[in-house]
């Protein structure tokens, strides 16, 4: 396993539920505290400044470190855990997945349980089993045990478990929190790769936290640093899978970083856009369009910073997002990498100043 995956199995299989990101944030700071400047936001999310050859204008790269995840809400008697989610979860995905609850005590593993389809009626057979139906068991005994051996308590907070495997065609990852681990990999890698490349602007990168219930480190972050330009590195669903129609979702695996022409959160800058998609295109990186209907970014809140922030949305495709194991493709990730440098590189002041 080259260095590029190692880094990538490292931050995905890194635990970090929206509020719980602490473990993803050193792992960035191990990354670039040698060649950035350090600071955070009073919510958690962490800011790496690097400066070129200018101050301005000031490019913030934000992708949030925070998976969806689980808390425990309470202990039945018979040790069972009954839990809130973390994030938008879709009960489909949800049963027989192992999770890691995380304990004053240490680590606890666990598996989501519900009643077996041997003791359902044939009418239940055919129902989503609900969330509220659900429940962690971790092999304890009664609630005693649970408490007091395991030491788990209301408030923990519990992780999907997956590990990080190229498949056969080694060019396709399979992981937990590609959303959006492969982004914050994205931005650490640009910021380490500028410290030898020359660029007539100051860039902050961003370790957002808790996007996944509201997109609220990305407010409190564009808040410390009062951007002039943004871009939010993400993931995006990736319409190549049996099912899905041209009209839900254009953006493939392996065919080129995704940009962003609406969400539900935001309509991009036009301007930064076509400025972007003729970067791409002069540098020959592959590129392909990404839209969604029924979500958003931390570009929603960063747009409507102050006066207004000229925002565009970088994504990966990824199949079986918001799920315990997603699938993302390498080309995709090298492309966005290579897209942003190229941006980074040309975007002086006075381009700037053409694109508003």
């Amino acid at each position: 396993m080259d260095a590029t995956l190692e880094w990538l199995k490292q931050i995905s299989e890194a635990p970090g539920v929206s509020g719980y990101e602490q473990t993803v944030k050193q792992l960035l700071i191990d990354k670039l505290a040698a060649i950035t400047e350090i600071s955070n936001d009073k919510l958690g999310s962490v800011i790496f400044k690097k400066t070129g050859n200018d101050t301005e204008p000031k490019i913030m790269l934000a992708s949030h470190m925070d998976e969806i995840g689980f808390m425990v809400k309470n202990i039945t008697k018979e040790g069972f855990l009954k839990f809130t989610t973390l994030g938008g979860w879709w009960e489909h995905v949800m049963l027989g997945q192992r999770v890691m609850v995380h304990t004053r005590y240490g680590e606890v593993s666990g598996v989501i349980g519900s009643k077996p389809p041997h003791v359902l009626t044939p009418e239940e057979r055919k129902k989503v089993v609900q969330k509220r139906d659900m429940f962690i068991d971790v092999g304890a005994k009664d609630d005693t045990e649970a408490k007091e051996v395991f030491g788990i308590r209301p408030g923990d907070v519990v992780v999907p478990v997956s590990s990080f495997t190229p498949l056969k065609n080694e060019r396709y990852l399979l992981s937990k929190a590609w959303d959006n681990r492969i982004g914050c990999a994205i931005m650490a890698d640009v910021l380490a790769k500028l410290q030898f490349e020359s660029h007539p602007n100051t860039v902050y990168g961003v370790g957002t936290v808790q996007e996944e219930v509201g997109l609220r480190g990305a407010q409190t972050s564009a808040a410390v640093i009062d951007p002039h330009v943004a871009f939010v590195v993400d993931t995006c669903v990736a319409g190549d899978t049996p099912g899905i129609t041209e009209d839900q979702a254009t953006s493939k695996l392996g065919q080129g970083v995704a940009i962003g022409i609406y969400d539900a959160s935001m309509i991009p800058h036009l301007k930064l856009r076509d400025y972007v998609i003729e970067l791409a295109e002069q540098h020959h990186i592959p590129y392909q369009f990404a839209f969604s209907e029924g979500g958003g970014t931390d570009a929603g809140r960063i747009h409507v910073h102050g006066r207004g922030v000229p925002t565009l949305v970088i994504s990966i495709p990824t199949r079986y997002i918001h799920s315990h194991n997603s699938i993302i493709h390498r080309d995709d990730y090298e492309a966005a990498v290579r897209l942003l440098l190229a941006v980074i590189k040309d975007l002086s002041a006075a381009k700037y100043q053409s694109l508003l």
